[in-house]
């Protein structure tokens, strides 16, 4: 089978996206394939073609994500799938070769994507950077700790009133966490969709005492009636809010829906607040999951970009096998003030993969975790210790956005 990767051009777009999607045995509906071109850069979408037959495809978009330290530029790995018909013939790996390599060239050092499974992209040198978690409220066990008091009001808005209020909202949020990643007004309406156009969400947009919007949520209330008993569960698509006080207001506001019996958010930080604001909050029912995944595809570029919280020296033997020119010794010397990264002869104090390094990048794991998972090797004693403490971040990493 002679199959050839390359990007597309106008004219083939809907039949990309059309096969990238028969890959999770989904169609797209016209409307769809509109919403999906509006984000899309063509020379970054990669097509596997048998023939005059796109049969899978990889797409990418450029980024801007905050990191420990400020912000820089990261691919995002949007869709990548394969028909059904054409599985299991190295089609995936072609195209992920195809992105990695197409990114070196432009100079691009990092790519984060989000898995449909787990045990994928690991082959392709991504490691999982942040957790996600999930929560399962009982509205009617909800109650908050002593000292809360609620402040402000809570306002429904149609869609087209809320959308530059919320992006508004975003736009300062984004960039306090590592891992999220800035949204202009074609990105933001893009990402709050979620394909449920017959039944439309509730836009909530909570404001201060003096009337400015500090916090939003998007969420659905789907109608379960049982013995003619009225048990509603909410289903928050987004919660975003400026201050402790919103990001609590916004909450109760949730829980205290009428009807509602329980509240349900599947995309939420592993530090999420919420479970130590509420009086019971095993009844929070939190779960955890892989969230995001990084890639470092220039390991000295990547390690040089980033913040560090202290000052501290570390040689790095880096263990690569999709992408050798990242295979090697790396001396990272960096603190407060500003890192350089560089290939060395030195001796090695801790011998890891590139994965690991994806792993650590947004302060999401330390070393010494992946040690304990027989991950990283230490050589040098106490270099774990040191790399933690360099690699130290807050608060946790945790992309909003499934992209």
């Amino acid at each position: 089978m002679d199959i050839q990767i390359r990007t597309i051009g106008e004219d083939e777009f809907e039949a990309f996206a059309q096969a990238v999607e028969s890959g999770f045995s989904n169609r797209y509906r016209p409307a769809e394939i509109a919403r999906e071109r509006s984000v899309s850069e063509l020379d970054r979408c990669h097509a596997a073609f048998d023939g005059n037959e796109i049969v899978g495809g990889a797409s990418a978009a450029s980024f801007t994500m905050t990191i420990p330290g400020g912000t820089m530029p990261v691919v995002g790995v949007i869709g990548v799938g394969v028909r059904p018909t054409h599985r299991r013939r190295g089609i995936n790996t072609a195209l992920m070769r195809a992105e990695l390599d197409d990114m070196r060239e432009r100079g691009e050092a990092v790519a984060a994507l989000h898995a449909s499974e787990g045990g994928i992209y690991g082959r392709y040198g991504y490691g999982r950077a942040t957790y996600l978690a999930s929560v399962s409220m009982d509205a009617e066990r909800s109650g908050y700790v002593r000292g809360y008091e609620p402040r402000g009001r809570v306002r429904l808005l149609g869609r087209d009133e809320a959308l530059p209020v919320m992006r508004a909202i975003y736009d300062r949020v984004w960039r306090t966490r590592p891992g999220m990643i800035e949204l202009d007004e074609t990105r933001f309406v893009w990402a709050i969709h979620d394909h449920h156009d017959d039944d439309p969400p509730w836009f909530a947009v909570h404001e201060t005492d003096a009337g400015e919007p500090d916090a939003y949520a998007i969420y659905r209330v789907k109608d379960v009636w049982r013995a003619d008993v009225p048990r509603l569960e909410l289903r928050a698509r987004e919660l975003m809010a400026l201050t402790p006080q919103a990001y609590a207001d916004m909450w109760r506001y949730l829980f205290d829906v009428d009807l509602v019996t329980t509240v349900r958010h599947h995309n939420r930080p592993v530090d999420e607040p919420l479970f130590l604001l509420l009086r019971e909050p095993r009844r929070l029912r939190l779960t955890l999951r892989d969230g995001l995944y990084v890639r470092l595809v220039d390991v000295p570029a990547a390690l040089t970009a980033r913040g560090y919280a202290t000052t501290g020296r570390v040689v790095f033997e880096v263990r690569e096998r999709f992408c050798p020119w990242n295979e090697g010794r790396f001396a990272l010397e960096a603190g407060p003030d500003g890192a350089v990264c560089e290939p060395t002869d030195s001796e090695p104090d801790l011998v890891c993969s590139v994965n690991d390094l994806g792993s650590t990048f947004l302060g999401g794991f330390t070393f010494r975790q992946l040690a304990r998972a027989g991950q990283v090797r230490e050589l040098t004693p106490g270099a774990l210790e040191v790399a933690d403490a360099m690699f130290a971040s807050d608060p946790a990493p945790w992309c909003s956005v499934t992209f």
